[in-house]
């Protein structure tokens, strides 16, 4: 017997995830709250704003409703940016029941409570068991069917392989990982050095400067992970290292993308504009700014790129300090 499996959220990644299903012969329903995406899935079988050259199989639905889309799923898939989660959360409420498994693919963290997705979800949802899918997987990618490895993690490990199960294909390998803390911390704070690395690459520095940011900021992820509790072997994975390097690298980053342009003399919200995406590695920074306040954490990329974003502080004046910290060993 297939599976009904719902997302929430037409993004980019959600529609790439939604076609893999489908050509796994899965009955998919998608919810988005822009009638010009529904009826294009519906009419066009495309996406009309995202991945839109790629075409959507036949036992794709779309609706405007998400009571439509949730009913009689076996799965439901938050694929709506994280600063929407608790929104969109609210909303399905009253339609999920708490046998179905929700599944986040969003990767950030609440801004003004901190709390990861999951924690947000399962205020929500206390009865549901809750599983986060990350690692490195631009949407570009995966439905071109290139090769791509990534982690889920859950409180209940069994659900967890159950959606090993659910996305497992011969170009898409799903790892377990039961460090729900260093998944989800690893997911979020890559988008902090991926903006970064942005903006290195905006200023004009090249990969030496490069280098140098991924891996000063894995050692950021590290210490801030490890104090929210985290595992350290996690961010030596696929949701640690793996997504820091294509974050850092790849033109289909957005955080990349936003910075350089803000490398380039944009303000953030410019940037966002231009991108026409969220960004989420600004809220991510305010986020962890305050985090690393509150726990006494050190991280310098992340205080620097705040002060950037937040503070109007000149870029290269921002690198210029982070080189002059005082001296110390690496390890």
């Amino acid at each position: 017997m297939s599976k009904k499996t719902a997302f929430l959220g037409a993004g980019s990644f959600g529609t790439s995830l939604a076609i893999l299903l489908a050509n796994k012969k899965q009955n998919i329903s998608i919810w988005d709250r822009n009638e010009a995406i529904v009826n294009g899935i519906n009419n066009l079988h495309k996406n009309i704003k995202y991945i839109k050259e790629e075409i959507i199989p036949d036992n794709v639905n779309a609706a405007t409703s998400i009571e439509a889309v949730v009913k009689d799923a076996d799965y439901v898939i938050f694929s709506v940016p994280s600063d929407a989660i608790r929104e969109v959360a609210n909303k399905a409420k009253s339609y999920i029941n708490k046998d179905q498994i929700i599944i986040n693919i969003s990767k950030g963290i609440e801004d003004n409570s901190f709390l990861r997705i999951s924690q947000v979800i399962s205020q929500v949802y206390p009865e549901n068991n809750i599983v986060i899918l990350s690692g490195p997987s631009h949407a570009e990618e995966v439905v071109k069917k290139i090769p791509t490895a990534v982690v889920v993690s859950s409180l209940n490990i069994k659900a967890a392989e159950q959606v090993q199960d659910l996305f497992w294909e011969d170009y898409f390998r799903v790892y377990t990982n039961e460090d729900i803390v260093g998944v989800e911390i690893g997911g979020a704070v890559k988008n902090i050095i991926a903006l970064a690395a942005g903006v290195l690459d905006g200023i004009g520095y090249g990969d030496n400067s490069k280098a140098a940011l991924m891996t000063r900021g894995l050692s950021e992820i590290i210490r801030i992970g490890q104090v929210l509790g985290a595992k350290k072997e996690t961010f030596s994975g696929l949701t640690g290292l793996g997504d820091l390097i294509v974050t850092c690298t790849s033109m289909n980053s957005r955080n990349r993308r936003a910075g350089i342009l803000i490398g380039q003399g944009c303000k953030k919200d410019e940037a966002v504009n231009k991108i026409g995406m969220v960004v989420e590695g600004i809220t991510a920074c305010k986020a962890f700014y305050h985090l690393k306040e509150k726990y006494k954490t050190d991280m310098p990329i992340t205080e620097s790129l705040y002060n950037v974003l937040f503070n109007d502080k000149d870029p290269k004046e921002a690198v210029y300090q982070l080189m002059l910290r005082e001296k110390k060993s690496e390890i």
